[in-house]
């Protein structure tokens, strides 16, 4: 990541009371479903919703929220440049696959059957 989140400005100080608001915003919601259950859903719903939204809101005020936002830009600017494969070798890939997991479970089992029956002839077990 190429931002630096110190360089992102607010101190210690500013950013642990954006958190406390936050986690009291986060409370709040919660209490407040709690409440007002009383209510019809659709209006619970939506105060939760509005609370949600301011405390997402001031905690991408703090330093790891901006950082967390860069991320999130240089992420997208990064899947933009993939090279996404067609449907055809989406397809073959699937299928190549497929068989290879079907070709090492058929040597595991064997595998499997192979040393069951010599720990049985060594114990004994079997004959």
């Amino acid at each position: 990541m190429s931002v630096n989140i110190e360089s992102q400005g607010g101190s210690k100080a500013k950013d642990i009371l954006l958190w406390c608001l936050t986690f009291i915003l986060l409370a709040a919601a919660v209490l407040g479903n709690y409440l007002f259950s009383e209510q019809p859903a659709y209006v619970r719903f939506a105060g939760v919703i509005v609370t949600l939204v301011m405390a997402g809101v001031i905690a991408f005020q703090t330093g790891t929220g901006k950082g967390v936002l860069a991320f999130a830009r240089e992420s997208r600017m990064e899947v933009r440049k993939v090279v996404w494969p067609t449907r055809q070798e989406a397809i073959q890939t699937t299928l190549i696959i497929f068989a290879v997991t079907a070709v090492v479970g058929l040597f595991l089992f064997l595998l499997d059957g192979l040393l069951i029956w010599l720990v049985g002839v060594i114990t004994g077990v079997q004959g």
